[in-house]
């Protein structure tokens, strides 16, 4: 078999629908919040997380030219539908998998906007996987969140659920839509929680 077909069979068995690589990962408990960190946004100004604490969070590494791409119209839908009462969807452009997000900040910027009209929060490149993965990255990649589980990520539109308080309640791989009924039922409930807990203050 020439090296060219050995990569393939080793890109396939990695694909989110194939058995994936590697055994499982046992993951880590959550100690603290994952909105502790500083990340350059799209457009190249610093933002500090923590400013999203208190919202329900959506985090979702998106890429430009993958079979999953037309994921950013549910994302869109989403975030006109939630944000107002409390859900933020934050995008991180990522290029590891197979050279699917190729292009520059205004390259993503200007795709997404034609495309989609995607208005919620986008984010400079970043690497999940690997040695030079970015550190939010390695906290997600890191805790044990149903009902995908600890472990790299597999593929382009991964979705991880966090809650008002910087805890992450669930991790859905890329063939699970954003508009999934069981991540629905996730950002339902916690956007209930909040306003529940915001009465009882009253």
């Amino acid at each position: 078999m020439s090296r060219f077909g050995m990569l393939l069979m080793a890109v396939v068995a990695c694909l989110p629908w194939g058995a994936g690589c590697g055994p499982k990962v046992e993951g880590v408990k959550q100690d603290q919040t994952v909105l502790r960190f500083k990340m350059e946004s799209l457009t190249g100004e610093e933002v500090d997380l923590s400013r999203y604490q208190g919202k329900v969070v959506m985090i979702v590494n998106v890429a430009s030219k993958c079979g999953f791409t037309g994921q950013y119209e549910q994302l869109q839908m989403l975030h006109e539908k939630y944000a107002d009462r409390g859900l933020a969807i934050l995008g991180f452009p990522c290029n590891q998998f197979l050279g699917q997000e190729p292009g520059s900040a205004d390259e993503i910027q200007a795709f997404c906007e034609k495309n989609y009209g995607v208005t919620f929060d986008m984010f400079a490149k970043v690497d999940v996987n690997g040695e030079n993965a970015c550190e939010l990255y390695r906290v997600l990649t890191s805790v044990d969140t149903q009902p995908k589980g600890a472990g790299r990520i597999s593929w382009n539109f991964e979705k991880f659920l966090i809650d008002r308080t910087g805890m992450v309640v669930g991790r859905f791989g890329s063939r699970t839509r954003p508009d999934d009924p069981e991540i629905l039922a996730i950002i339902e409930r916690e956007l209930a929680a909040d306003a529940f807990h915001e009465n009882a203050l009253r």
